[in-house]
């Protein structure tokens, strides 16, 4: 094995993700590892793009939004997929914004009742 390249196992440890999961990534085409025999090999381009779904997931996007963002790429260069990356992060933020919003109304109603009922036991 090459410095370049990455086992399996390598890949796993590498982004804290279990087998199942790059078995997953694998199976719905967000990455293509090189095969020999059964063995599977992870190149710098998979490391990164394991990088960025592993933050697309983080900030919220659906895998599916995240395979095609990453298709945009294959197809139609960065140019392109940074023009669609600004659309989705536009669209994201909103929604983020918006659940924030409701996480402080939820917030505010439950301590509203905790200390209205810690009130009454007094």
């Amino acid at each position: 094995m090459t410095d370049a390249r990455l086992t399996f196992k390598e890949m796993c440890a590498k982004f804290d993700v279990t087998p199942r999961t790059l078995r997953y990534y694998e199976y719905i085409e967000l990455l293509t590892p090189e095969k020999e025999g059964r063995s599977r090999f992870y190149t710098p381009r998979e490391s990164a793009r394991m990088t960025l779904i592993l933050r697309g997931r983080r900030f919220g996007f659906g895998l599916e939004e995240i395979r095609q963002w990453l298709e945009i790429y294959e197809k139609n260069g960065d140019r392109a997929q940074m023009q669609a990356w600004v659309t989705l992060a536009d669209r994201q933020l909103a929604e983020l914004a918006n659940q924030k919003i409701q996480l402080e109304k939820t917030i505010a109603d439950l301590q509203k009742l905790r200390d209205d009922t810690a009130i009454s036991l007094t």
